[in-house]
């Protein structure tokens, strides 16, 4: 973790001023990272996967920037809960319907992020977030919620979308429409342990997680690549954004019955309480993985 005593630089995003770690590689190459410095990284095992992903420059509500953000050396967890479709609905916008397992149930999800080495430099992240029916589909079949359980491709909304620095917030808030906030929010991944905590305002806890990690399975960098759509409004128009996940080491648990998340008190903790989860089905942790996220693009989504 970067050094509480770091240097930093002050940057404009869009008219807003943020600060990043002087010398990071936000403030050495503007989103336009150098993959052969990355790869001299001895936490990254490789820039293949980005080397066939060329980035390219597009206009923003944060002003010109390059897309997709790298992230060259991410770890993620996944809970993955039922709840009753009625109280997914009554936080979801009209236009999104739930991705149900059974009639009345559908998913939702909490979800914690390390991004050690990316091209916003480090951060954490955490969310609360439902899976809902993709936007542009007709009636639903049966091998999109498979794929969604197998992390093969998942289409979601989200409530809460804490982060742990100011570019991260600026550049989630302003340009991609997400529901982002600045706290304290701590999150550790290794083979053996997965914790996390997030803070409230008072620095109280919001949410916590605390669980053995699954047992890891390693895979060859491009063999397991998995998609996330998320859905946002920005302005008066909706907005798809889609990420890509490079799966290098993964597991999956269960109904994970030795994990242990603590409900606390602040946005986080209302958000999910607000869906009335039913119960864990499955633990879902990346101790190693890279991710490519997209720009958000103006999508049509069907009045229901």
């Amino acid at each position: 973790m970067p050094s509480l005593q770091q240097e930093t630089v002050k940057v404009d995003l869009g008219g807003r001023t943020v600060t990043v770690p002087k010398g990071g590689l936000y403030d050495r190459y503007r989103m336009d990272t150098d993959l052969d410095e990355v790869s001299r990284d001895p936490r990254v095992s490789g820039v293949d996967f980005f080397r066939r992903l060329p980035k390219t420059k597009v206009d923003s509500p944060i002003g010109a920037t390059l897309t997709p953000n790298f992230y060259y050396r991410i770890s993620t967890a996944r809970i993955t809960m039922l709840a009753r479709s009625r109280a997914i609905r009554s936080r979801l916008p009209g236009e999104l319907a739930p991705l149900e397992v059974a009639p009345g149930l559908g998913l939702i999800s909490v979800m914690f992020f390390r991004y050690d080495v990316c091209d916003i430099d480090f951060y954490t992240e955490a969310a609360v977030g439902i899976a809902v029916k993709p936007a542009r589909h007709g009636k639903l079949g049966f091998f999109d919620l498979v794929a969604a359980l197998k992390n093969e491709h998942l289409d979601s909304y989200v409530l809460s979308l804490p982060v742990s620095t100011e570019i991260a917030q600026v550049r989630g808030h302003d340009g991609y429409g997400f529901p982002k906030w600045v706290t304290d929010l701590d999150v550790d991944i290794d083979a053996h342990r997965t914790t996390a905590r997030v803070a409230n305002d008072a620095g109280g806890t919001d949410l916590a997680l605390s669980a053995p990690t699954p047992t890891q399975t390693a895979y060859p960098s491009g063999r397991r690549v998995s998609t996330l759509t998320s859905y946002t409004s920005i302005g008066d128009a909706w907005h798809s954004t889609l990420s890509q996940t490079n799966l290098l080491s993964a597991g999956t648990e269960l109904m994970a019955r030795r994990l242990a998340l603590q409900v606390g008190e602040g946005r986080m903790a209302e958000d999910l309480r607000s869906l009335n989860p039913i119960r864990t089905i499955q633990f879902d942790v990346v101790t190693e993985g890279q991710l490519a996220l997209h720009m958000p693009v103006p999508t049509s989504v069907q009045s229901r």
